[in-house]
């Protein structure tokens, strides 16, 4: 499974900075606007706030869970929560949480 959680760590960072890329390449690094365009409208404000909600949730999960298993390196996942999404995160976290016995 560990190779697995990696290839989707790979993949759940490239795929969105493809699109975050494609966005900042026309608009420039205007942080305010990408926000905003997060709740455009209905449809894309339903879907950001569901991940939103999903990687607090993910937040809390992940250092509770890391500190009963004494995952080192847990909060790495912050970073990349923040830079790529919970599609880095999530992978992210469950490879570390794999890679804990070796």
């Amino acid at each position: 499974m560990k190779r697995f959680y990696l290839i989707c760590a790979v993949v759940g960072a490239v795929i969105p900075w493809a699109f975050f890329a494609s966005f900042f390449a026309q608009s420039g690094l205007n942080f305010p606007l990408f926000i905003s365009n997060l709740f455009v409208n209905g449809a894309a404000g339903g879907f950001s706030s569901d991940v939103l909600i999903s990687i607090v949730v993910f937040w809390v999960w992940s250092y509770l869970d890391a500190r009963k298993l004494n995952i080192r390196r847990w909060w790495i996942v912050l970073p990349s929560s923040f830079l790529v999404g919970l599609s880095l995160a999530l992978p992210l976290y469950l490879y570390l949480r794999e890679d804990r016995g070796t």
